[in-house]
């Protein structure tokens, strides 16, 4: 619940969420499940009259939700849906024709895929088995002290005051069962010992256990996953509160959980995808780098200048982003272009486009009570409301910027008159917005719906967000935003960066945390400020940050003061700018590995886990990661420039020195300033390029093969014009590669990998 650390003023926020009440000592109020009666079956579900220690009664379900789901439903009224239903769906239950149920004498029994789930009707007792008999969940009834104390709460509802407050149920947590997930923490990757709450926050940075982004669902290693149907304030007590147990209460109408088998975590991410659906990719061109204004005053004429610089210099990008200032001061975010800084946005704008330029105009849901617009929006009803039908106007800004109105997207003729103010912007060459805020919905606000605040507080997000990526796909091709917040199904909206992190060490390492671990939840797209947003950084913090912006899935230099290379010492400039030149060598790799993570649900940036389940370390390691499937990243955290790295199984190569490293163990690595601890996994075959001002979305011009060792490899070069299949076959001193589809390949290169000379004979579709 709302954050109140110790001995300090209490952090404020407009959106802070509501107490749960607690019960008095010696309070009844907890209705447990203790049996159940089959009350009907069909092919995929199980309708059950589930009754209380006391008798009171609950109507529940079992049911298969797709290959490998299981859908688990408990409420007083067989028609209650989750709140947030009003104004959106987040989970959209599947068929699976392969699945089958099974009713003996007092058991009922669901098989799909590898999943089973078991319940035994009295005494209830629920669990759920992989195809081979394992079993991987089971529901805790109940865990007491040594003083008869209920410690945790099972599967049933609390009453407090006469009124059903939440739903919960219970699971026992294996001694040694890790847990990822929930969205994009910034705490330790691996859950256990967390509670973790489903409400975004403005996280006033990305070092607490606030976040922008709240998924509910995790994901165990012990191969299956939990996903929780609710946009309200759900809580996991990931073994915190009980070392035995994890529980999950849900302040909703009902508790609608599924179980995803696995038994990797890929099979659990695309089971939900499944339910949630598919990620998005971006366009081809937005994996270029992004340079921003940044949050300062600026012009067009500035704006220019900048451009010019940027190619002058020689530094790759595809991307000019415009923070807040191309509105007028004190307006935001109304949409409109601040006319005396900005006379001539279409010029401005088809120059940038003549030199290679998409241009990102950042904007927010919010409207300031002192732009014009607000008088207008506020005439017509388009706002939310407080209890006596007033406009909300809310301190969104924590007092740094005029309070405002925000935006009632549940009504549609609000989306209609937003995505219009868009419209204009994209015809005039826009390319893409910057989504921020979208979790400032105070809970005792009012939508047209007739949603409270608190039950839309959290989907309001998607709301917003799909209204903008709608808009831009009809004007401008593509569907990508760039996010702050976001919350269930959120995977539709590419990309998201990780909010106002601050410009420091400890930080940037937490950044690298909650993208792993948003990864985890079902994100396969992620970014983050390139030197930290918040605060002047020391140039050697300027470099390590940017060397990681440009490992990361996609890349933007963004700050309350200026990330221009050019205002850094030169070597620090430099080393800044050849990380991004780095990157767009590694340019056809790197869109390959967006195209598989599009398919496959997989993150772009993986934690050692998704490749290496087995390995109980991966499950721990969260400062590094692999992008895609044959590089390991781990950014340096420390301005002494030597951190650990475990290497998961296999052997992997030393970027920059050829050196041979074992796997599943940890070594110790130093790197100077200029490079970033960076490794190849030995035998790889990467396609790279030749560095060009802009990734651009056209085909890669010329696509050379860069082997790691010389040993036999296949690959999937993906590319706007389709996909092409490489072979590598090793024959004592021949490597022959062949090739089919369409990518321009013209080059075999062998790194210097100690101990594996490269072949005396290379062969390249028989040439």
């Amino acid at each position: 619940m709302p954050y109140r650390p110790p001995l300090v003023p209490r952090e404020f926020f407009v959106a802070d969420p509501a107490d749960l009440p607690e019960r008095r000592p010696g309070e009844e109020g907890l209705a447990a499940i203790a049996r159940a009666e089959l009350i009907g079956a069909e092919p995929d579900t199980v309708s059950l009259k589930a009754v209380t220690a006391d008798g009171q009664v609950f109507t529940a379900e079992l049911a298969i939700a797709g290959a490998g789901i299981v859908r688990v439903r408990l409420a007083t009224d067989p028609a209650a849906r989750p709140r947030s239903q009003a104004a959106i769906t987040l989970v959209r239950p599947k068929s699976d024709p392969n699945g089958w149920i099974e009713i003996t004498e007092g058991r009922v029994r669901l098989f799909t895929g590898p999943l089973i789930a078991e319940l035994w009707l009295d005494p209830w007792r629920l669990r759920f088995l992989a195809d081979d008999g394992t079993e991987l969940l089971a529901a805790n009834r109940g865990e007491r002290d040594i003083s008869n104390r209920l410690r945790n709460l099972p599967l049933g509802c609390s009453i407090v005051d006469g009124k059903t407050v939440a739903y919960h149920e219970c699971f026992t947590a294996g001694g040694d069962e890790h847990f990822v997930g929930f969205g994009e923490k910034f705490t330790v990757l691996d859950k256990r010992g967390q509670r973790a709450q489903m409400w975004n926050y403005d996280a006033f940075g990305a070092e607490s256990d606030r976040s922008y982004k709240n998924i509910p669902c995790y994901l165990s290693s012990r191969g299956y996953g939990v996903l929780v149907n609710s946009g309200a304030a759900t809580e996991f007590d990931m073994a915190c509160s009980t070392h035995s147990c994890v529980q999950i209460v849900v302040p909703d109408d009902l508790i609608e959980y599924f179980v995803l088998g696995g038994p990797t975590p890929g099979d659990v991410l695309r089971r939900l995808d499944a339910l949630t659906g598919a990620p998005v990719q971006p366009p081809k061109w937005a994996f270029g780098s992004w340079i921003s204004s940044g949050f300062f005053v600026d012009t067009q004429e500035a704006v220019l200048e900048r451009a010019r610089r940027i190619r002058a210099d020689g530094i790759p990008c595809d991307v000019l982003h415009l923070d807040t200032y191309w509105q007028t001061e004190g307006h935001w975010s109304d949409l409109r272009w601040d006319a005396e800084r900005f006379p001539d946005p279409e010029a401005m704008l088809a120059t940038l486009a003549a030199q290679g330029f998409r241009v990102c105009l950042w904007i927010n849901p919010y409207i300031s009570h002192f732009s014009p617009v607000f008088t207008e929006a506020a005439e017509r009803g388009y706002f939310l409301t407080k209890a006596d039908g007033g406009v909300y106007v809310a301190d969104v800004w924590h007092g740094n910027h005029p309070a405002s109105g925000i935006l009632d997207f549940t009504r549609p003729e609000v989306v209609t008159w937003f995505q219009d103010l868009l419209r204009g912007l994209l015809r005039q060459g826009v390319a893409v917005f910057k989504t921020d805020f979208a979790e400032g919905v105070p809970v005792d606000a009012h939508a047209a719906n007739g949603m409270t605040g608190a039950d839309l507080h959290n989907v309001y997000t998607l709301l917003f967000n799909d209204a903008v990526a709608a808009v831009t796909r009809q004007e401008a091709g593509h569907g990508m935003v760039w996010a702050r917040s976001t919350f269930l199904g959120g995977q539709r909206h590419p990309v998201q960066w990780s909010g106002d992190s601050i410009a420091s060490y400890p930080s940037m390492a937490s950044t690298i945390r909650g993208g792993l671990s948003h990864g985890l939840s079902g994100v396969a797209f992620w970014s983050h400020d390139a030197g930290g947003f918040s605060g002047a950084l020391a140039a050697d913090l300027y470099v390590r940050w940017c060397q990681f912006g440009a490992l990361s899935p996609l890349v933007r230099l963004h700050g309350t003061t200026s990330r221009l290379p050019w205002e850094f010492p030169a070597d620090a400039g430099q080393a800044a700018v050849e990380a991004l030149r780095l990157r767009y060598r590694l340019m056809p790799y790197l869109y390959s590995a967006a195209v598989a993570a599009a398919r496959s649900g997989e993150p772009m940036m993986r934690a050692l886990l998704v490749d290496s389940p087995e390995d109980p370390a991966a499950w721990q390691a969260d400062l590094e990661y692999r992008l895609g499937t044959d590089l390991l990243v781990a950014p340096m955290i420390d301005p002494s420039g030597e951190r650990q790295v475990y290497l998961p199984d296999g052997r992997w190569v030393d970027w920059w020195s050829g050196e041979v490293f074992a796997g599943r163990r940890y070594h110790r690595v130093r790197k100077p300033l200029e490079q970033i601890p960076f490794f190849v996994r030995y035998g790889a075959l990467l396609p790279v390029t030749e560095v060009r001002d802009a990734v651009g979305d056209a085909p890669f011009p010329s696509v050379t093969l860069l082997s790691f060792g010389g040993e036999p490899a296949e690959l999937v070069l993906s590319d706007v014009d389709g996909d092409t299949t490489v072979s590598a076959v090793r024959d004592g001193d021949r490597f022959e590669v062949s090739t089919h589809g369409p990518a321009r390949i013209d080059r075999i290169e062998f790194a210097a990998v100690h101990g594996a000379p490269p072949p005396s004979v290379v062969t390249l579709n028989g040439a």
